[in-house]
């Protein structure tokens, strides 16, 4: 029996399904050019479109590439402590706050943030 050789995959982004005449080639290839820069990008859309993949793009070519990715479901954090949750708070700052704590914000200082 013949031996297949392997094939070199041909999508660029694995989580990506496409085709090669794809209109998310287009958006593949502008993904790439705004993870080339510093800019502070916000990726909207319906339930299941695939933001997240985006932002995994985004992240695995940017200069970010190499520190982690950091994702926040804020719909999991009761909407009473999302503020507390994102930008920390001191001790005493409410009621249960028994010492200060940074926020995800200032956690996630240098590296991918996604916020869902």
């Amino acid at each position: 029996m013949p031996q297949l050789a392997p094939v070199a995959p041909t999508n660029p982004m694995p989580t990506i399904v496409h085709g090669p005449d794809s209109p998310l080639l287009d958006v593949i290839r502008a993904c790439a050019r705004i993870a080339a820069s510093e800019a502070t990008v916000l990726i909207t859309g319906e339930t299941g479109t695939g933001k997240e993949a985006f932002a995994r793009l985004l992240h695995e070519r940017s200069r970010r590439a190499g520190r982690p990715l950091v994702s926040v479901n804020c719909g999991a954090i009761p909407e009473t402590l999302l503020e507390s949750e994102l930008f920390g708070h001191v001790k005493g700052a409410f009621t249960g706050a028994a010492s200060s704590r940074r926020g995800r914000l200032a956690l996630a200082e240098g590296v991918t943030l996604v916020l869902d």
